[in-house]
């Protein structure tokens, strides 16, 4: 009976010795727990405001705070969860109502409304599979934001493959987001101007349709092409339908009496856009390794769409290794669209046209982006803060010129820890 039981004893030891010895060591996708927060400040100013009919102050800033964790779950699955919250200030959406007794109203100045801040809060979780080989990653994700006016969910995944020894990989990605609007109109066509206003009576109605849905597929591939150079290709087909115009942006007809109160003019209507929209944007990425302490890194994308624009867009970075801890990355980007079929200044379109709107996002024009930026890496995470390990630090600013006399900056601030 002992002979038996030792003859057991050992096979069981000798077959989990040879299953250890058989079974490899696989890399886990996410060593350990990382946590991003970034910050961003963006400030703009114009006198092209399409809540006021293309005429106006567009003074904005906006304060956005970010967190994104990333978990593994195991040595293939990862578990993203993105939450940010944007503050904004708008002169112009507060011209929404000019009327609110502080002052004569006028659309180069802010009202002080309820419509001049909003806050947007999103929710962004995603969860990504790589297979055994690391050649095969399923990812899936959702989508929900909540700002005054507007509320959007969305659902999306992509799949992407490598190949040739991973010098080549394609990847398919799918998203749609459903949105609903609470429209918020002009004041005065609220109902109640008309009796006040001699000879005012706008001819508007309230839009039927509340809904807005988005839905885009993406394919892009990547390759090495050299021991310095990489490209990758990429084309994107969007499709909107639903409530494509913005309800409080107001139109000033050429062929329709002018009415004013204070020194602002009342809306003749609304922008009015088709229900439907088309988008295909083509890209290109060059990376090219110059040496160990540069490397150049361009963009090229050709955009258009159903609506009559048509848009380039070329940008190049450079960041410049100092040492193993502090890189400088230089941007710049240039964008030119032309103009969409139904834009129109203020008072050039007419009563009966179909479709119009005086938003100079969709009119023509071309912009200039420069950027300059210092990024400080930690690779073996020395600094310490709490159970924290400082991986890096992003630290950026740009400014943003466009044709039309709209002018932006932004400042971005980035970080990235380690969860020991």
């Amino acid at each position: 009976m002992n002979k038996i039981i030792f003859f057991l004893l050992f096979g069981v030891t000798f077959l989990g010795q040879a299953q250890q010895e058989n079974t490899s060591y696989k890399k886990r996708v996410l060593e350990t727990s990382e946590l991003e927060m970034l910050f961003s400040y963006y400030s703009q100013d114009g006198q092209n405001a399409a809540v006021s009919g293309g005429e106006g102050t567009e003074e904005l800033t906006d304060a956005t705070s970010t967190l994104v964790l990333k978990m593994p779950l195991n040595e293939d699955d990862v578990l993203t969860v993105d939450v940010g919250i944007s503050a904004y200030t708008s002169a112009s959406s507060s011209n929404i109502n000019p009327f609110d007794g502080g002052g004569t109203a006028t659309p180069f100045d802010a009202s002080s409304g309820e419509s001049r801040n909003d806050v947007l809060a999103y929710f962004n979780p995603s969860y990504s599979h790589s297979s055994d080989d690391r050649n095969s990653i399923w990812t899936a994700k959702a989508y929900a934001s909540n700002e005054y006016d507007y509320f959007s969910i969305g659902f999306g995944g992509s799949y992407t493959r490598l190949f040739n020894e991973k010098n080549t990989e394609i990847s398919l990605a799918f998203q749609a987001f459903l949105d609903s609007w609470n429209p918020q109109y002009p004041v005065e066509l609220r109902g109640g101007f008309e009796g006040n206003i001699p000879g005012y009576a706008p001819g508007f109605t309230r839009f039927e349709n509340e809904n807005r849905n988005s839905y885009s597929t993406t394919l892009s591939i990547s390759q090495i092409l050299s021991k310095r150079l990489q490209g990758s290709l990429s084309i994107d087909i969007v499709v909107q339908n639903g409530l494509l115009s913005t309800p409080f942006q107001r139109v000033y007809f050429g062929d329709v009496e002018d009415f004013f109160v204070e020194d602002f003019q009342l809306a003749d209507d609304v922008e009015r856009l088709p229900d439907t929209r088309f988008k295909i944007p083509i890209g290109g990425r060059l990376n090219y390794y110059v040496n160990d302490f540069l490397i150049l890194r361009s963009y090229y994308r050709f955009y258009f769409d159903d609506w009559g624009i048509t848009a380039h867009t070329a940008s190049l970075e450079a960041p410049i290794k100092l040492n193993d801890k502090f890189t400088l990355y230089p941007t710049y980007r240039y964008y030119t669209q032309s103009d969409a079929d139904y834009f129109y200044q203020k008072e050039e379109a007419f009563s009966d046209f179909a479709f119009y709107t005086s938003d100079f996002d969709l009119s023509k024009y071309s912009a200039n982006q420069y950027g300059f930026g210092l990024q400080y890496k930690d690779i073996f995470t020395k600094t310490k803060l709490f159970f924290f390990g400082l991986k890096t630090i992003d630290l950026k600013y740009s400014y943003y010129d466009r044709s039309n006399g709209l002018n932006a900056s932004i400042f971005t601030l980035g970080t990235n820890f380690i969860i020991d």
